[in-house]
């Protein structure tokens, strides 16, 4: 009886029905199960890529069944076509249209294809290349460029997220509570004009300006921005690079929301030392107040919703700009017929183009005021096909920009869900080769011999099991157990 014996670590192959020795012709069949569908490709095939699972006969080995004579795995069916067709096409990788990318990536990732064909796959799917972070050489500094530029390096630096995040809104609150007339102070000159005008009456009867030592608000102010310029400085002292730090868009946005503070502490002191306020100083602080507000964008730092958007904003420029250059066009065209259209009406708000882009804006976009409408006939026509035109100029550039969102945002939630399922890997169907499994089945041969004479009782086409010895009645050998080939 013909045995089928297991591979061995000499071979690296199997030696019978369908696998691949080293000492056989490379042009012979090796049989692939892959969840019960089989597949059939010669053994020169998987050589051409002798790096990946399949092409190295010893990694491939640990697959193999000896009873059926092929390779087996547990893995996705209609991803295995696409896996060959690579090796029979010499590098093409295509992936199925019904099969998602992240199920398509395990399956490359398991069978080795290496980062190459994973290169290249990501480039034919349009994956955008994600830029390597560079990291400080001293270790001390790297870990505290971890520690206050990725939270998600450690708990730790979660904590000083949170910290920042909670700064941030706290400034925030302080910058828009200031404003409330419970609060206000009348005397501060960098408030708008409306409100002394409303209290011009009562500011003489006012008591004297605060300094800001006295006023709570500041106070808080003072601590936010303690921790905004230390924040600032250790990450500047950390950096990798001094001259990339200062081009990153997110560390302009932290240097430009502690500047208000220090100008209006310099205000303060010039104050205190009497030296008067120009107007044009004043309109100088108003815009410099009004800055604080961009803070906000400093939540960007730690929010992936906002990172996703900028970066949606930053793929859809080209869109964006088409989406602009066709309401510009919209404006001057409907701008310009509503004027005719409504010059010989009495008390028409149209008094010129120029005064009815406002009007054309509001028509294109659907928001509609009211502050401005046509009266006549022909500027009711007007400002209909107006109202048409913008939804369908709108409406045309927006679906790309939803597929940028929607992209960016399986992107980031990919790396999420990774974690959140237990994937169940290919067992290799037999263990690693050994000695033992011979000699049992030597030792049962020779028992048997001497039970029953010279005479071997056998199971036509049956092999033992490896490593399982004959059981139950020794006197009725018929009922051992065997598997069927």
């Amino acid at each position: 009886m013909e045995k089928l014996l297991p591979p061995t670590a000499v071979d690296n192959e199997p030696i019978a029905n369908g696998g691949g020795c080293r000492h056989k012709d490379c042009c012979e069949r090796v049989v692939i199960n892959v969840s019960g569908l089989r597949f059939e490709t010669q053994m020169k095939t998987l050589l051409r890529f002798p790096d990946t699972l399949l092409g190295d006969p010893r990694r491939r080995v640990r697959y193999y069944d000896p009873l059926r004579g092929e390779y087996f795995f547990d893995r996705n069916r209609p991803c295995f076509d696409s896996i060959l067709y690579y090796y029979q096409s010499g590098g093409r990788l295509r992936r199925p249209a019904n099969i998602p990318i992240d199920v398509f990536l395990e399956e490359l990732k398991f069978y080795q294809l290496g980062e190459e064909a994973l290169s290249k796959f990501r480039d034919d799917e349009g994956f955008i290349k994600e830029e390597e972070q560079p990291m400080p050489d001293r270790e001390f500094l790297k870990q505290v460029w971890l520690l206050f530029e990725h939270p998600e390096s450690s708990q730790a630096a979660r904590i000083i997220a949170i910290i920042s995040v909670m700064v941030i809104l706290i400034s925030i609150v302080i910058f828009c509570l200031e404003t409330l007339p419970e609060f206000r102070d009348e005397r501060d000159m960098t408030l708008p004009m409306v409100h002394h005008r409303l209290n011009s009456s009562i500011v003489h009867h006012l008591p004297p300006q605060k300094s800001h030592a006295e006023d709570p608000f500041f106070i808080v102010e003072t601590i936010c921005i303690c921790w905004f310029s230390f924040e600032l400085l250790v990450r500047f002292i950390a950096c990798p690079s001094k001259p990339a730090f200062f081009k990153n868009v997110m560390n302009m946005i932290d240097f430009v929301a502690i500047i208000p503070y220090f100008v209006a502490l310099g205000t303060e002191f010039a104050r205190q030392r009497g030296v008067g306020q120009p107007a044009m100083s004043l309109a100088i602080l108003r815009v410099i107040r009004l800055v604080r507000v961009f803070r906000i964008f400093k939540l960007s730092r730690h929010s992936k919703g906002l990172q996703i958007l900028g970066q949606t904003l930053k793929a859809s420029m080209r869109e964006l700009g088409l989406l602009i250059f066709f309401l510009f066009i919209g404006v001057i065209l409907f701008s310009s017929s509503v004027y005719f259209a409504e010059a010989d009406h009495e008390g028409t708000s149209f008094t010129s183009i120029p005064a009815a882009f406002w009007w054309a804006v509001v028509s294109m976009t659907t928001v509609g005021y009211g502050d401005m409408y046509p009266e006549t006939v022909g500027g009711k026509i007007v400002g209909s096909l107006c109202a048409i035109a913008g939804v369908l100029t709108i409406s045309l550039p927006v679906p790309v920009i939803v597929s940028n969102f929607s992209y960016f945002y399986h992107r980031e939630t990919e790396c999420e869900e990774t974690g959140q399922y237990i994937h169940i890997t290919t067992c290799p169907y037999t263990p690693p080769p050994s000695p033992a499994p011979a000699a049992i089945r030597e030792t049962a041969h020779l028992k048997e011999k001497h039970h029953h004479g010279d005479t071997p009782h056998t199971v036509p086409n049956s092999e033992l099991l490896d490593g399982v010895g004959p059981m139950g009645n020794s006197e009725n050998p018929s009922k051992r157990l065997v598997t069927q080939v």
